[in-house]
């Protein structure tokens, strides 16, 4: 997981100190991305979907490994890229993709990249929500980060099986969290800073005390800030603010929370094994006043549901147009929608949308599709088929 909110700032040349070193070997099955971007820029952009230098940036990266962008959700937030990535040979398995945001401040309608957006899915059939947030920044806005985070928490409501609710899922926290380190001055921070005396700054940290006070924080846990506060920096420099004098603070945090007691899903927490193997932040980035932070985990579950919904069948190579066929049987648990849809797919795709070609799934009983000649790629090379199930919006 990166969290990274980059203002105004075109994309740098070279993301992949992002994802490294695990990318290239292909140890990580998911990665999700957060970008917060100006709200200007992304009008400039047109705020569409996988059309911003962001999500391109970041399939350019990723997609040559084998990882597909899953979900993208921006959606009535402005300024908000959460980028999901999975490993193409997992997308049978990671279904039930939903969005939903929530804007805070003056009754929902102003503040517009201050909030709450999330996409949640289930894993191999465990529950899993990945929540970002951007909440009210300054020193003395604590109480009110406190009440746009409950706020976030009760109005995110899923459609669809027994984890309705955020914390109904093994959830993920993350983003411009504007949390400060409270009564030290700026020079006792930024000595704390040089001499790395970090502990002495956790105690101040506000997030940190809040996880003793706020019941609404109970459960979340984080990794230890042994980085160095990440805001507020000159843009171009490894410099803290010189220009407002603010004083340095953690404000981009990544924490994590197992599902809650008694929530009705088919699964037990204490199964549930969750490892956390980094969390650090990315110094060398210098293009906004944050700089990135990233963290890195695994979750063990005590069961896999890794029977495919569809299975097709189709001759491994296709010479002639009658061998553009297309056979596929469904799980009786699979409910079909007349806008399903079978697409090929070259090795490498990037997103769901990314096909070479595609054929309507249509009929009741239909359990054939075929490809027209004008329809088949030209090219000589290898190909995917893939599935896309408009019910639960993944292949």
């Amino acid at each position: 997981i990166a969290t990274w909110n980059v203002g105004s700032a075109v994309p740098p040349d070279d993301v992949s100190a992002l994802f490294e070193p695990n990318v290239a070997d292909g140890s990580v099955d998911m990665f999700v991305i957060l970008q917060e971007v100006n709200s200007m820029i992304n009008k400039r952009l047109k705020d569409a979907l996988f059309s911003d230098q962001w999500s391109e940036l970041c399939m350019d990266t990723l997609s040559p490994f084998g990882y597909v962008l899953l979900q993208v959700a921006s959606q009535r937030m402005q300024g908000v890229l959460l980028l999901v990535f999975s490993k193409f040979v997992h997308l049978p398995f990671l279904r039930g993709v939903q969005t939903q945001s929530t804007r805070t401040g003056l009754g929902g309608c102003w503040q517009g990249n201050k909030g709450g957006v999330s996409v949640r899915m289930t894993v191999f059939g465990h529950p899993v929500c990945f929540l970002n947030c951007h909440l009210p920044a300054h020193m003395r806005n604590l109480e009110q980060r406190m009440e746009d985070f409950e706020s976030i928490l009760q109005q995110q409501q899923f459609e669809g099986g027994a984890a309705t609710g955020v914390l109904d899922h093994v959830v993920f926290w993350f983003g411009d969290l504007n949390f400060r380190i409270e009564d030290y001055d700026i020079h006792v921070v930024k000595c704390a800073i040089d001499s790395n005396k970090l502990p002495l700054l956790w105690e101040r940290d506000q997030l940190n005390m809040a996880k003793s006070t706020e019941s609404i924080l109970e459960g979340f846990l984080e990794g230890p800030l042994k980085f160095p506060p990440t805001y507020k920096f000159d843009v171009g420099t490894h410099t803290y603010d010189t220009a407002k004098k603010r004083k340095p603070a953690w404000t981009d945090r990544i924490l994590w929370r197992l599902r809650r007691t008694g929530s009705p899903v088919p699964t037990h927490n204490a199964a549930l094994q969750r490892t956390q193997h980094a969390y650090k932040s990315h110094m060398a980035f210098t293009i906004s006043d944050h700089k990135p932070v990233s963290a890195m985990f695994s979750l063990q579950f005590p069961f896999r549901v890794d029977m495919p919904l569809v299975e097709m069948q189709a001759n491994k190579e296709w010479f002639k147009v009658s061998d553009a066929s297309v056979k596929f049987t469904f799980a009786s648990s699979y409910h079909r929608s007349s806008w399903d849809w079978v697409a090929i797919y070259k090795v490498g795709f990037r997103h769901y949308k990314d096909y070479q070609a595609y054929v309507w799934a249509k009929g009741e009983h239909s359990g054939q599709v075929s490809f027209s000649e004008e329809d088949l790629p030209r090219d000589d090379c290898e190909y995917i088929l893939g599935f896309y199930s408009n019910n639960m919006n993944s292949i």
